[in-house]
């Protein structure tokens, strides 16, 4: 047992507003889940640059890309209670999703491409109902 306690390594949290030690670590430790939501923002839904042509362009852009990051803040969540982080890294369960295809035309009904029975099961995974079949759309 000394010998592993010879290895724990410490650090320091200073701060003006947290006194409980507890607090201050949990605050710290949450930390990244905020850094990954603001990489999410800046990479996974493009938000690099907020060049807009009016304020109410860009606060509209905000609002869309706020609720992308839930989308995605839920998504993630439901991956790693179903254990899909284990067949997928994020950005390969978005890929075979993202290839479902659905054309509406005025006055006519939807087309929708064909929905893979592994797609149907990782809809299922997310507690999501599966799009509709093609022919059972019309």
């Amino acid at each position: 047992m000394d010998s592993v306690r010879e290895r724990y390594g410490f650090f320091v949290l200073i701060s003006n507003e947290v006194k409980d030690p507890v607090t201050a670590l949990r605050l710290y430790r949450m930390r990244d889940v905020i850094e990954k939501a603001f990489r999410n923002i800046k990479e996974r839904l493009n938000l690099r640059r907020t060049l807009t042509s009016s304020e109410s362009s860009l606060e509209g852009k905000f609002f869309v890309e706020f609720v992308a990051l839930i989308y995605l803040s839920y998504i993630k969540k439901k991956m790693e209670e179903t254990g899909l982080f284990s067949r997928y890294t994020m950005q390969e369960l978005l890929d075979e999703l993202d290839v479902i295809e659905c054309f509406r035309e005025p006055g006519k009904a939807a087309i929708q491409g064909e929905v893979l029975k592994k797609q149907e099961q990782i809809y299922r995974d997310l507690g999501v109902e599966p799009p509709l079949a093609a022919q059972e759309m019309k």
